[in-house]
């Protein structure tokens, strides 16, 4: 692509191509195949692929008619957001980033997926801002109106540069590492989740999995994975067996108590994807004599809220469900489990949600890693270090370090409960790479985007793991990732399953509560590495 002007260009030929030897390598670790295959011609005259052959919506293109009331809805949608009565949520920041980049580029080498992709400029953070910026101009200012290119208003609103612009918003995971290096606080990433906002809210478009399998099934059945009331109370009775049978004690786990110090909300993934991760978190709190409960109430027992990543409606619906359960339960807190953008959410975004006169503004809502340092320090539980005797790293989440600034609690446990084991990635903390699998990624099925996703999004951290442990890569010497959210898990276990790294050198990965309660010295030893969790 030889200028940005070529982004609206009407054709179904893709502005770039993705090949393996353009992207960042992975020497002298994995010698890769070139397995990039083309998708079917049917796709191609079915789908759009025109921005870089790849796609996660797999709506048929519309008729010419359809086609002029999409571009009539992007423009209004356009004017909402810069609207203080309908984008109160997020317009400062959003209309700040708009007018004020410098265009230094300077976001661009922060970026995993740039970097990941070797460098094209279409993932650059800005180029999507850019784009956006353009088509404001033209269509919003007197300047640009006028006088159009001779401004910089170059960019008309063409249907194929609003369904390019549709799939540039889901080439970001929204970590916004770039934010950390701008000059100016420049949020692209914010950009592009006001973006994925304008399509979802305006023009009906998202993900399936985030829209339709995500929050909408949320909503109805009471978990985006379509787990009932009922189905949770048998998969909780399921865990107390488990436990029985692991640590050779019965634990009751508690689920609508009434008066409870705190209602602990798990991401529902973890119930059927890592049940082990909701047993370990239930032998700590007991052993700990936490006074806590799960709630069995429909969307009590799934704290992931979607809508963060693309609608302000949907996220309000379910986190108010949330909060009114909790509020209905008469506990004092809301404590979020290992679940990044739960985290956000309920401790950031709310804020801006809620007013100070609701009764659910008393509810405190709280991250549970300090709570878990707290168990750790506290001399209530023994533990033994040398349990978890192997090289153990951690991947920071990018929700709860980079955004949030929750970085020591996580970080004290591990070293205290490793004899010396544990490595920093480097660069970590807030400056620490995406997993490649935020923002929905990790769960985007459709068409070939999973392919992007393994071969671009997540290929940078991939390169950082095995940088890590690069002097213990030996097959027989077991070595563990501990990632503090779901959604980095299930990227985690993307790049393992991908790249073969169990298989090639027995890199394995777990929450950080499962590595706890692997320590502690009364019970059996709880993690096994030697075999992928399911």
């Amino acid at each position: 692509m030889e200028s940005l002007r070529e982004f609206a260009k009407e054709t179904k030929e893709s502005l770039v191509k993705i090949e393996k030897e353009n992207l960042i390598s992975l020497a002298p670790y994995i010698d890769e195949e070139n397995d990039f295959n083309n998708p079917p011609d049917e796709w191609r005259e079915k789908y759009n692929l025109s921005l870089d052959g790849f796609s996660g919506f797999p709506f048929p293109e519309p008729s010419e008619e359809e086609k002029t009331k999409i571009i009539e809805k992007f423009l209004n949608g356009i004017e909402k957001l810069l609207n203080p009565e309908s984008n109160w949520t997020f317009l400062k920041p959003f209309s700040l980033s708009l007018k004020y980049c410098v265009k230094c580029n300077t976001c661009a080498e922060a970026c995993h997926v740039y970097i990941g992709s070797g460098k094209k400029e279409i993932y650059r953070p800005n180029f999507r801002s850019e784009i956006l910026r353009r088509i404001y101009k033209r269509y919003f200012t007197p300047s640009g109106k006028l006088l159009k290119s001779f401004v910089g208003a170059d960019i008309e609103a063409t249907y194929t540069a609003i369904r390019r612009l549709l799939e540039l918003a889901y080439r970001c995971t929204l970590c916004r590492r770039c934010v950390l290096y701008c000059p100016v606080g420049i949020d692209n990433g914010l950009i592009a989740r006001e973006l994925r906002k304008l399509f979802s809210q305006e023009l009906g478009m998202a993900p399936v999995e985030v829209y339709k399998k995500g929050t909408r099934l949320h909503l109805k059945t009471g978990s985006s994975t379509g787990m009932g009331p009922t189905a949770f109370r048998d998969i909780i009775k399921f865990i107390e067996e488990e436990i029985h049978e692991k640590i050779g004690k019965k634990i009751t786990i508690p689920v609508d108590k009434k008066g409870a110090d705190i209602l602990l909300l798990h991401n529902g993934g973890e119930y059927l994807a890592w049940p082990d991760h909701i047993a370990a978190f239930s032998i700590l709190f007991d052993l700990a004599g936490i006074n806590y409960t799960l709630s069995s109430e429909t969307l009590g027992y799934d704290g992931v809220n979607y809508g963060a990543w693309y609608d302000d409606v949907e996220l309000a619906r379910v986190g108010l469900r949330h909060l009114q359960i909790a509020y209905d339960l008469g506990v004092k807190k809301l404590v979020i489990g290992e679940c990044g953008h739960s985290h956000k959410v309920y401790t950031i975004i709310f804020d801006r949600i809620l007013p100070a006169s609701s009764p659910l503004w008393n509810i405190q809502r709280e991250s549970c890693l300090p709570l878990m340092w707290e168990i750790v320090k506290s001399g209530r539980i023994k533990f033994d270090p040398m349990r978890n005797n192997f090289p153990v790293t951690m991947h920071d989440s990018c929700n709860i370090v980079r955004l949030m600034g929750i970085m020591n609690p996580q970080r004290q446990i591990i070293k205290a409960l490793t004899p010396g084991t544990f490595r920093e990635m480097n660069p970590n903390c807030s400056y620490n790479y995406c997993c490649g699998g935020g923002s929905g990624f990790a769960i985007i099925r459709s068409l070939n985007f999973p392919v992007w996703k393994n071969k671009v999004s997540i290929r940078l951290k991939t390169k950082q793991i095995l940088e890590t442990f690069d002097d213990v890569l030996d097959k027989n010497i077991p070595k563990l990732v501990v990632a503090t959210c779901s959604n980095c898990k299930g990227a985690i276990r993307d790049m393992i399953h991908t790249y073969r790294l169990f298989d090639r050198f027995k890199i394995n990965y777990s929450g950080l509560a499962e590595l706890i309660v692997n320590a502690i010295a009364t019970i059996p030893p709880f993690l096994n590495l030697e075999e992928l969790p399911e």
